[in-house]
This record gives C-alpha cells, sequence and structure tokens, in this order.
C-alpha cells in the first residue's frame, strides 16, 4: 500500500458559480485510523449539489467546509485497515470519507456494503442518501394517493428518479421537468415518467406554466421540490387545494449563499405565501441526516426492486480525483446524465 493520498481541498469560497480555482489538490500521508475507526482505499466518491451550500460560510443545518478543509461528501471503498468491530480489511463501505483517495472515518458512521447484492456505486445513488431522500420525502411528506398528479423538476437525477418512478408505481400521473431534450426523453423512456417538460425551452415561468397546466390539465397534487427558481414560480399557481410540496433542495439559488441569479426576480414573498394559504398547502423543508432511523426500511423496500429492474438507475462516471471539481461545476450547471459519480480506482 501507498503511503501517500490524495484529497480535493477547498482553496477558497467561491463568489457566485463555483471556480477550477476553488479547488485544490493536494497529496500527504495516509491517515491512520484510530479506535472505532476504519481506513478506507476510496473506489468512487459522490457528488451532490447539497456540497455547494456546505463551501459557503453562511450558517446552514451542518458544519461548513473551512477553506483548506478536504471536500466533504460520501464515498464507498475497500477497508484496508480497521480498529473496529464489525469490519475487517477486505470488507466494503459506505462512509463520510469525503474527496480523498484514502480516508478514515469512524464505524459508527459508516455502513457495509456487499459488492455481491449490487454494485458498490449503488450506495452512492440509488440505495443511498439521494434515493433515500425520494423515498422518504414522497411517502411521508408526499403522502401519494393514486389518480394525483405529481411533478418533479431534476426528474433525471438520483433524487427525482426515484420520486417519479415510485409514484408512478403508485398510480399517479407523472409530469417531470429536465434541462434539455435528452434528458426528457430518459425521464419517459427510462424512468417512466407520463410526460418531461425541457424548462430550457421555456424561457420564463409564465411559458413553463403554460406547458406545465396542459401536461397537468387537473392540477398538481405534489410537487417535489428539488431545484426552485422559474420551476417554483410556474408550479405554485397550478397547485390544487390541499396540495403537498416536500422540500428538498433549491440547486437555481445554491450560488451566491444559497440566493443566486434570479432569487430576487423569483415570486414574492407576499404572493407565495397567501398561495400557500388559500390553497391549504403543505410545505414541508427536511432534512434527510435526520431521519436514517428508515434507512433500513428503505433498503428492504427498494433493493429488491433495483435487483429486479422494477427500479432503473443511470450513473454519470467521471475518471480521476483530479476531474471531481470539473464534474462537480457540471452537476451544478445540468450537465451530468444520471447519479454524478467519480472513479477513483
Amino acid at each position: 500500500m501507498s503511503d501517500q493520498m490524495q484529497h480535493i481541498t477547498l482553496a477558497s469560497r467561491p463568489n457566485g458559480a463555483p471556480t477550477l480555482d476553488d479547488f485544490a489538490l493536494e497529496t500527504g500521508p495516509v491517515p491512520t485510523p484510530g479506535p472505532g475507526e476504519v481506513l478506507v482505499r476510496v473506489h468512487y466518491m459522490s457528488l451532490d449539489p447539497y456540497m455547494r451550500g456546505r463551501m459557503d460560510e453562511g450558517k446552514s443545518y451542518t458544519a461548513n467546509i473551512p477553506v483548506g478543509g478536504t471536500m466533504e461528501g460520501g464515498s464507498v471503498g475497500e477497508v484496508i485497515a480497521s480498529n473496529a468491530d464489525g469490519f475487517q480489511p477486505g470488507d466494503f463501505a459506505f462512509g463520510p470519507f469525503g474527496w480523498a483517495t484514502h480516508a478514515v472515518a469512524h464505524a459508527k458512521m459508516c455502513r457495509k456494503v456487499d459488492p455481491d447484492s449490487a454494485p458498490i456505486t449503488t450506495s452512492l445513488g440509488v440505495l443511498g442518501m439521494p434515493g433515500f431522500t425520494g423515498w422518504y420525502a414522497l411517502h411521508e411528506i408526499g403522502q401519494p394517493k393514486a389518480g394525483e398528479t405529481l411533478v418533479v423538476a431534476a426528474a433525471t437525477g438520483p433524487v427525482g428518479s426515484m420520486v417519479g418512478q415510485l409514484a408512478k408505481s403508485l398510480g399517479l400521473r407523472t409530469v417531470g421537468i429536465a434541462g434539455g431534450a435528452d434528458k426528457c426523453a430518459l425521464a419517459v423512456d427510462t424512468f417512466g415518467f407520463d410526460v418531461c417538460l425541457d424548462h430550457r425551452a421555456h424561457p420564463d415561468a409564465r411559458s413553463l406554466r403554460k406547458a406545465l397546466a396542459e401536461a397537468a390539465p387537473d392540477g398538481i397534487d405534489i410537487y417535489f421540490e428539488n431545484v426552485g427558481g422559474k420551476v417554483l414560480e410556474a408550479v405554485i399557481p397550478l397547485m390544487k387545494e390541499h396540495g403537498r410540496i416536500p422540500l428538498c433542495g433549491m440547486i437555481a439559488w445554491y450560488n451566491a449563499g444559497g440566493l443566486g441569479a434570479g432569487a430576487e426576480a423569483a415570486m414574492s414573498v407576499p404572493a407565495l405565501w397567501r398561495t400557500i394559504l388559500v390553497s391549504h398547502l403543505r410545505v414541508q423543508g427536511f432534512i434527510i441526516s435526520n431521519h436514517w432511523d428508515r434507512f433500513p426500511a428503505f433498503l428492504a423496500d427498494i433493493a429488491p426492486k433495483v435487483a429486479s429492474g422494477d427500479i432503473k438507475l443511470v450513473e454519470d462516471i467521471a475518471d480521476g480525483i483530479e476531474n471531481a471539481p470539473d464534474a462537480f461545476i457540471g452537476l451544478l450547471e445540468g450537465r451530468n446524465v444520471g447519479k454524478q459519480i467519480v472513479k477513483l480506482i
């Protein structure tokens, strides 16, 4: 085993959209696991939109990454040393190992991954945090019922595609929103959406709202919120009474401290608030890390469906840790197709 490892650090806090200059590739000694810890040689890293918020200095639901600190996130790899019960060299583990070729984490923060039951990359997407996010929020907050209409933006991502497939299996009409004709075709042909709208074909919320009204003529019962921006503006007036909005993310506003370009032009707070009131809408934000107690139930439900092919997945795999920053920037710009992963070995 080499005594050197590589990791990507936060070189500077982004001013708006992150650039390659905001990251640095550094080399250092392979860490040594302490009591209760495991050392992992990372095979695959997950890239997720929430990481953009961790790069800022403002208050959030968890501590932000310090300048000079290793970029944080979930990864999966082979245990090469262990000081923890339940893990031994040769096991595969998922944990908060960050953007690094080698990392240590406390065993309580890790879970064993069986490479014989599913590809280990699925622990980063369809059988990991993103899939769990869609599963939990759709059921617990969305409360779907057969015959209803669901709209989800970022429909071909690992969260949106899970939401759409589950909703369709429960008898809902599913309307996806994605960026580009190819992604819309993927949403319909692979993930089974009834229809998918290309938000790039609509210059503003009014145009998108008109297309949504045609795609959801009876109104929208559930809007799974991933993006904010003009999509939110388009959807809100079409929500039916007693509609539900699981608030998962707001990619359109993540840059510039979470309220990026266009945020000031979005639907005014009074208009939004009034619509929530008079339409009796339920809008609930959630942080999936508060609900890990439900993860075993999620795996018991979804793992067999992935194995049988009832739940489809698409992965976009970049090669090499040095390419992680560009892949991450591409993720925020919508260049990825499916779950964005970085292969390290």
